[in-house]
């Protein structure tokens, strides 16, 4: 899950164990590779997400935006400094629903949009949402997990409101932390959407430590 506090879903509550819900119908990324292309190079040559934990600092761990090379090393297209977990005694739980950071392994990025609506209890504005993972407990399910920020619907800030966390706004380093989303600044993550329509959407995520 990304910010610190729930979405009201589509028609009706939804019990999250891990992630925030989507409100919209996001737009399904691109999976046919260009004319003349096989499918296995288009997978070749194709770019992904890349999630480092910082076992450190998980608030200050980092999202690449990652070009598979055939026979060489991958290429880093981007990076950007990212948070997943909340930060407390259970932040880096991998199986702490709501509280710690996405499980390792890979997923697959499902949609993207620019315009998500979760009000003030939920995610807004720039969002990817990737497959639900579950922990290696092998019994919990982590849900509903988007890479996101925190911002309004039409992707702005909203006002700062003095000694308060608005939910609609960047207001410092503590929002890097999540209920288990990826988390980056709005500037970053309309980098990310910037980068990922010029080199190509990615189709897949992975989590590393």
């Amino acid at each position: 899950m990304g910010i610190r506090h729930r979405i009201i879903p589509l028609a009706a509550a939804l019990a999250l164990t891990g992630g925030l819900a989507a409100t919209e119908a996001a737009p399904a990324l691109a999976a046919h590779p260009a004319p003349g292309q096989t499918a296995q190079a288009a997978a070749a040559g194709g770019t992904y997400l890349s999630f480092d934990k910082n076992q450190s600092n998980p608030s200050n761990s980092t999202l690449y935006l990652m070009k598979s090379v055939p026979n060489a090393r991958d290429k880093v297209l981007a990076k950007y400094r990212a948070g997943s977990g909340n930060g407390g005694r259970n932040g880096k739980n991998e199986c702490a629903s709501m509280q710690g950071w996405l499980p390792n392994g890979n997923y697959r990025v499902l949609a993207h949009t620019k315009h998500h609506n979760g009000g003030a209890r939920g995610i807004n504005g720039y969002a990817i949402q990737v497959q639900d993972k579950v922990c290696r407990n092998g019994r919990t399910k982590r849900t509903e997990l988007f890479v996101h920020s925190e911002m309004k619907p039409n992707g702005t800030q909203g006002a700062r409101q003095p000694g308060r966390d608005n939910p609609y706004r960047w207001d410092g380093t503590n929002d890097y932390y999540s209920l288990g989303c990826i988390k980056l600044t709005p500037a970053h993550i309309k980098n990310l959407f910037s980068k990922a329509a010029h080199y190509g959407w990615p189709k897949r995520l992975k989590v590393v430590n």
